[in-house]
């Protein structure tokens, strides 16, 4: 990363200090407001912090020294794919280790040898192929209107984004869904014990491993609404309240959908990606 300003090495420092906690809450809200749509009291909001704590002082068994390797290559590059990002970086960087990350989760689900964590992996792949076309279409949209893959350019854009990109935005919630691992695309782990009695790719991970994940998983949150962000940034109040918004779409949606097979899910997304996303492409294409 070059050319970074002291404004960017201050986002960076309070991204990796305030992202977790601020992806705690908003767990803790996911619970909470899921609770309330499903007639329950919920947990509290900080539960999510008690629950990594009592995770971290958990008794450590692992499989294999490899596993433990994995999930700590998941974290790094999940915090780092944030880092990129909110230093102002080029978008395809942060795709590019945003994509890794999630290598580095498949590859130590692999490393357990359970059946159930390697039907996870394998539903993890999937989704990956499922949503990566539209956040590719995504990227290159954004150059189109803003002439850069800058991270920083595309927010000092002087107009919103949604006005050029409306298919594409549009597309990108359709795959935010699957990346928030919310219903009815949450295939390769349930984020609720309603779905399943076995959590999938995190079958045999506990203790400090899976307090890893979710640690990750925070920062990770936090990263993908700076991309909705992103297409209302000429506007940060707006911003602001349409990226809030979106995150408690999401909270809607998985508290009203079952969960679809992996079919459904790569062809859906495909097409997603395919109608949304390549004809807002298309047609901007031949408006400039």
């Amino acid at each position: 990363m070059s050319g970074i300003s002291n404004n960017q090495i201050i986002s960076i420092l309070l991204y990796l200090v305030l992202a977790p906690f601020a992806g705690g809450l908003l767990t803790g809200l996911d619970r909470k407001i899921s609770a309330r749509l499903q007639g329950r009291i919920g947990p509290p909001l900080l539960q999510p912090f008690y629950d990594v704590l009592k995770l971290l002082g958990k008794e450590n068994p692992i499989v294999n020294v490899s596993q433990k390797y994995y999930v700590f290559c998941f974290l790094i590059f999940a915090i780092l794919t944030g880092v990129i990002f909110f230093a102002g970086q080029d978008i395809l960087l942060v795709i590019f280790a945003l994509t890794l990350a999630n290598v580095f989760l498949v590859m130590a689900a692999y490393s357990t040898y359970s059946p159930y964590s390697y039907f996870g992996a394998e539903r993890e792949l999937i989704q990956m192929m499922a949503y990566e076309p539209m956040v590719i279409i995504m990227a290159v949209g954004m150059y189109m209107v803003t002439g850069s893959f800058q991270i920083r350019d595309i927010v000092a854009h002087q107009e919103l984004l949604i006005w050029e990109l409306p298919g594409i935005f549009l597309g990108f919630l359709f795959i935010l869904t699957i990346k928030f691992r919310k219903s009815p695309f949450d295939l390769s782990m349930s984020h609720h014990a309603h779905q399943e009695i076995v959590r999938g790719l995190l079958t045999e991970f506990t203790g400090v491993e899976l307090a890893m994940i979710e640690v990750a998983h925070w920062y990770e949150n936090i990263f993908l609404l700076g991309l909705v962000y992103l297409f209302f940034g000429a506007n940060p109040v707006l911003a602001v309240v349409v990226t809030l918004f979106v995150y408690f779409l999401e909270l809607v949606i998985d508290n009203s959908a079952a969960r679809l097979n992996w079919k459904l899910t790569l062809k859906s997304s495909w097409w997603a990606a395919a109608v949304l996303g390549a004809t807002n492409i298309t047609v901007l294409y031949f408006l400039n």
